[in-house]
């Protein structure tokens, strides 16, 4: 008979990408304060974004989930959670527009500070020193004393966590996501670029509706859903014992939530069956996500998903891809095969950025921004070939006026990356490309809509 779940089994499993700490001691100090503290996320909210996902794994809903890369301690502040917040509402528009359907809101915000590295340890000149390993571990600046794990960095990272969600409940809440102040949300360093007349074009027409709705009796004052939106958090579960000690039991119905987001995610280099990362996902019941690279095959996919998602239940396991533009069409196909006939639900996702990471000739790694509207691009031809939904994009960005990624309608260049170039980990897309991309995938969407049309003409 299989041992019972609970919150720590995990520690019973090889697990990756999790620092040593130096003193033991203190570690175990700071997780059992942890446990004391106060849910972050509620599992009634996670339920509800389940709810929002079985809706997008049966092509009735998208979901548009991103964010920074790695949140630091040193950035956080009310104006970047505010242009955070703008950008992803008038990407959360465009996409309405374009599907007809319901946008389901998910940030890479309020808790993704941890970050898995391909190294243990990183080398500069003639030292060598453990890896950043993001703000929740160690420290970003090159010294012995940065890099040295510290647990009290944990009660940094919860307190932001709450102070960060504190807000985004305000903006979505209070008045900020109202949809008669879509034209206020455009950002000013975008004001000129091509994405802010295709958007002021757009929101100009949202401006027509909401006023002829008005006109009828139907207002932004009577109705919350024009001037409240549902925004959720996500972030990767890799720090599991900060995760054990937010873990909770929902007192309606006795399951295990993880309340540190509704949303968490396994990483592509954690998913092994058999280790902590798995063990701990397989007990929550939040929704969870799971990265797909290129090194996973559908035998193994297979056997993930009734691990991770035994009851088969919709809006439970979102299946992330993040092949790079160049593998897609190889690796993606074969999995869409295997997960349909053998009748799994699932979302599926779009991450176009973490396959499509390179170093740039002047030592920067960026993401040149025309691989990553290629990922996107064969993420769903791969889909209208099969007969499958394409559910959603998953990708870094930020509200900053940054120089991480090459390319997009302002043509960085590798010589410009040198100018705003602020990540702590890895190159995010900035406000006008991240618009920019929501533009191309409104164009596919309305692609498979037209298509699926066609088709129903055709057949009727």
């Amino acid at each position: 008979m299989a041992p019972k779940w609970t919150p720590d089994s995990w520690r019973s499993k090889p697990v990756l990408q999790v620092p040593e700490y130096p003193d033991t001691n203190a570690l175990h100090v700071v997780e059992e304060r942890l446990r004391t503290y106060p849910p972050l996320v509620f599992a009634g909210e996670a339920r509800a974004l389940k709810n929002r996902l079985a809706s997008v794994s049966r092509g009735e809903a998208f979901l548009l989930q991103g964010g920074d890369c790695a949140e630091s301690f040193a950035e956080h502040g009310a104006d970047n959670i505010r242009d955070f917040f703008r950008v992803f509402l008038q990407m959360a528009v465009v996409l309405t527009f374009a599907a007809a359907k319901p946008v389901v809101k998910v940030g890479r915000i309020a808790g993704q500070f941890a970050k898995p590295r391909s190294s243990d340890f990183e080398k500069l000149g003639d030292e060598t020193l453990p890896s950043y390993r993001g703000d929740i571990i160690n420290g970003i600046d090159f010294s012995p004393e940065s890099r040295l794990p510290d647990p009290q960095r944990q009660i940094m990272a919860y307190r932001q966590s709450a102070a960060t969600l504190n807000l985004l409940r305000a903006f979505a809440q209070g008045g900020f996501a109202n949809l008669e102040h879509v034209h206020e949300w455009m950002l000013g360093f975008i004001e000129n670029s091509p994405q802010s007349e295709r958007y002021r074009q757009l929101a100009d027409r949202l401006s027509e509706t909401l006023r002829f709705m008005k006109a009828v009796g139907f207002s932004a004052e009577e109705s919350p859903r024009l001037r409240e939106t549902e925004f959720y958090t996500s972030h990767e579960a890799l720090l599991l014992g900060y995760e054990e000690a937010l873990t909770r039991v929902d007192s309606t119905s006795g399951d295990y939530y993880a309340t540190s987001g509704h949303m968490v995610w396994i990483g592509d280099r954690t998913r092994q069956p058999d280790h902590g990362h798995v063990e701990f996902f397989k007990g929550i019941k939040n929704p969870i996500g799971m990265k797909c690279g290129p090194s996973i095959e559908p035998d193994g996919l297979l056997e993930l998903i009734d691990i991770l998602n035994p009851e088969n239940e919709p809006g439970r396991l979102t299946l992330i891809a993040r092949f790079g533009a160049d593998k897609v069409g190889s690796h993606l196909p074969k999995l869409i095969r295997a997960v349909q006939r053998e009748g799994k639900n699932v979302v599926w996702s779009c991450d176009p950025m973490h396959g499509n990471t390179i170093t740039s000739a002047t030592g920067y790694k960026t993401r040149p921004f025309e691989r990553v509207l290629t990922e996107v691009q064969e993420f769903f031809a791969v889909h209208r070939a099969e007969g499958t939904y394409p559910g959603g994009v998953h990708f870094e960005m930020t509200g900053k006026d940054v120089t991480e990624c090459t390319g997009g309608a302002h043509a960085i260049t590798d010589e410009n990356l040198k100018d705003r170039y602020h990540t702590h980990c890895d190159p995010r897309l900035n406000a006008s490309q991240a618009l920019e991309l929501a533009f191309l995938v409104c164009e596919l969407l309305q692609d498979k809509e037209a298509n699926e049309s066609s088709k129903i003409a055709v057949n009727g």
